[in-house]
């Protein structure tokens, strides 16, 4: 943890971050499950989804972020733009080893994340704090870049208006309560944080919604663009 901008406390850390939100039985259930990136946890999530994603404790933008998918004979790994594939779990092991670098990683149920013309979306609720009140400033789609399986903008996503997005994807009765489920999870997420992280000033969660509309947590930021 450290100081961000005007003294706003930053906590970098996914993992710290989700290990909060796990202990309250509302939000966890909208946790994707976790485990610390090594070669037995790796094969264990392997062996309970259909994909996988892999990425640092700290990092943002989506920068060293892996997918593994199964795949007859060995697994995909798609990495930025790039698919390659693999035959045995040891392989898979010493690629994912190469990426990160000796950065701690950790491994995340994949979440078959609604779509646009077939481009992965996901959403930003951002919550800021101002004279001692918490206030959403923003919830909004991101819609991947062609191609691509993150949504971050500063990798070619494109951003939607929230209920917008929602309409291409749902039923328009369904908008308000996805938005409505989303950011009544914020703020309780936002409690937690807080309690546990005096100083934060701002936060940014990121939203998936799978196929069948089930809400998932899939990131927190204390320093949100």
């Amino acid at each position: 943890m450290r100081k961000g901008g005007k003294g706003v406390r930053n906590v970098a850390n996914k993992w710290s971050k989700f290990a909060v939100l796990m202990r309250h039985s509302g939000v966890a259930k909208h946790i994707p499950t976790m485990r610390v990136f090594n070669p037995a946890n790796l094969q264990w999530m392997l062996q309970r989804f259909s994909f996988i994603v892999a990425k640092p404790f700290v990092g943002t933008g989506g920068h060293r972020v892996v997918k593994i998918t199964k795949d007859a004979g060995g697994y995909v790994v798609q990495y930025y733009g790039s698919r390659t594939k693999v035959h045995s779990l040891s392989q898979l092991a010493a690629k994912i080893n190469r990426i990160r670098q000796g950065r701690r990683f950790m491994l995340q149920q994949g979440i078959s994340l609604t779509t646009i013309h077939s481009r992965p979306l996901d959403y930003r609720v951002k919550l800021v704090k101002v004279n001692r009140k918490w206030a959403i400033r923003a919830v909004v789609g991101r819609l991947a870049r062609p191609g691509l399986f993150v949504t971050n903008l500063c990798q070619g996503g494109t951003m939607l208006k929230g209920s917008n997005a929602l309409r291409q994807t749902f039923p328009k009765s369904l908008v308000k309560s996805k938005i409505a489920t989303m950011c009544g999870v914020a703020r309780t997420c936002t409690f937690l944080l807080e309690s546990h992280y005096p100083g934060i000033g701002a936060l940014g969660y990121d939203f998936g919604i799978d196929r069948q509309g089930r809400v998932w947590i899939l990131e927190v930021n204390t320093r949100p663009h």
